[in-house]
């Protein structure tokens, strides 16, 4: 009801550039303050709050980028320190999501479209050094093919930043692999080490996901990790090792939107849009390839994307005013 009335409302009144709608300031709420949007450590969630922000301006809002922990950010969301933050990644969040959630001032506000998989990748000299490889359990044979000095005579796995969260370490005990943990420094790092594997054909077992831009440039295959079951995270009697938690695969999530309680009534436009808001790995990998590899500004990738995509707009308009 509440979504109805607004977008009868909204519809007579929004203002949104080329798009026919206008908005008065009791529909837009209180645009002197900005809205503040949470950025994260990946190019690609930068995108995602970027196109959310840019939408927000041509709305008549001010839009204010936040630098924010991936995990701090659902403490910041509470107060409104963190207006929203619209790349949440249900595999790697953990508890810092459901207890933002549990707090009754952080709300979900949607799926963001984006068609996430997150689990252990191998390059192609990988799959020559280890010719068992998609099997996980071929990594007790040749996991010496993946080892550096640092972890010799382990194998080695690169892994998410640690202050990404992972869950490899239980995951690698569980399984009772031969293989380090190794955390990468950065986003940057990870894709760094990538590239220089590619180009000097060694071997590489990294924690990596889609979307992402690097999958254009580099054939990286998943390792067939046992397939997650609901509960072997908590009960070790689930999966294939009965002593063990985590003796699977990472779980295939979602990605996630999530906003101040408050926004609704602060600002009931900028609500409805941000839930409407989608984006999808076909429009993102494009705008990450042309910023992380072609070196383009992020501020004109986004806008150009904008401009060229008001069919798309539309839609999303529609969605947050019906």
């Amino acid at each position: 009801m509440r979504t109805k009335l607004f977008g009868a409302a909204l519809a007579a009144s929004l203002s949104i550039a080329g798009f026919g709608y206008s908005a008065s300031a009791a529909d837009m709420g209180d645009v002197s303050e900005p809205i503040k949007l949470a950025m994260n450590e990946w190019t690609g969630q930068h995108i995602t709050t970027k196109v959310a922000g840019a939408i927000l301006e041509r709305a008549g809002y001010t839009v204010e980028y936040v630098t924010a922990g991936y995990y701090p950010q659902m403490t910041a969301i509470r107060d409104n320190t963190i207006s929203a933050t619209l790349e949440i990644w249900s595999s790697n969040i953990g508890e810092h999501y459901s207890e933002a959630l549990a707090s009754g001032q952080a709300v979900h506000i949607g799926d963001l479209g984006l068609i996430p998989q997150e689990t252990w990748f191998y390059n192609n000299a990988a799959a020559e050094a280890c010719p068992g490889l998609p099997a996980w359990d071929a990594l007790k044979e040749c996991a010496k093919a993946f080892a550096n000095a640092e972890t010799f005579p382990n194998g080695r796995l690169l892994d998410y930043p640690a202050d990404w969260g992972t869950s490899n370490v239980q995951r690698l005990e569980a399984l009772s692999l031969p293989v380090t943990s190794v955390p990468a420094g950065s986003e940057g790092a990870l894709v760094a080490e990538i590239q220089a594997a590619e180009s000097s054909s060694e071997p590489l077992l990294v924690m990596f996901w889609s979307p992402h831009w690097v999958h254009a440039s580099v054939e990286l295959h998943m390792l067939g990790l046992p397939a997650y079951e609901d509960g072997c995270y908590e009960d070790a009697s689930v999966g294939v090792n009965p002593d063990s938690t985590y003796d699977c695969d990472w779980l295939r999530g979602r990605i996630d939107k999530v906003a101040w309680v408050g926004m609704e009534d602060k600002w009931p436009a900028a609500f409805e849009l941000l839930s409407a808001y989608q984006l999808s790995n076909e429009h993102q990998i494009p705008m990450m390839a042309a910023v992380d590899v072609d070196g383009k500004d992020i501020d004109e990738v986004v806008s150009a994307w904008v401009d060229a995509n008001e069919s798309v707009w539309r839609g999303w308009v529609d969605a947050a005013t019906q």
